[in-house]
């Protein structure tokens, strides 16, 4: 076991008895769609879903300080053991219930210095909710 998966562990079970401050969460990444000679979708994109376990928190002053950054963007870590896949801004993660209930696209992300997760800014969907 590396350190990575050692401390998802421990984040897992804190999380478990105390309730926070990871929650349970989805990565999605909507696929590929398959076109036509013309250029029309036939087939859409297969989504990859993976259960990951994320935390949300106030924004790093270097995600304040991008040009594209928004007044309520959001910092969400991601365990990396708690996923199947590496993290990019090419999935949304979405968590059902709780303060931050509802679907994120991710503006950035990177791994820690320590590799035990994946550092994004989060950015809310208005997903009609």
């Amino acid at each position: 076991m590396n350190l990575a998966q050692t401390f998802a562990g421990i984040a897992a079970g804190f999380s478990s008895a105390m309730g926070a401050p990871f929650v349970d969460a989805v990565a999605t990444w909507t696929g590929d769609p398959e076109y036509d000679n013309g250029g029309s979708i036939v087939l859409p994109g297969v989504a990859e879903e993976y259960d990951c376990k994320a935390q949300f928190d106030a924004p790093t002053q270097a995600m304040r300080a991008s040009d594209d950054f928004l007044q309520t963007d959001v910092r969400i870590l991601v365990l990396a053991a708690s996923i199947a896949r590496p993290l990019d801004t090419f999935a949304r993660i979405t968590v059902a219930s709780g303060d931050n209930a509802g679907t994120w696209s991710l503006i950035s992300c990177q791994r820690d210095a320590a590799g035990i997760g994946f550092d994004c800014q989060g950015r809310r969907i208005n997903d009609g909710a």
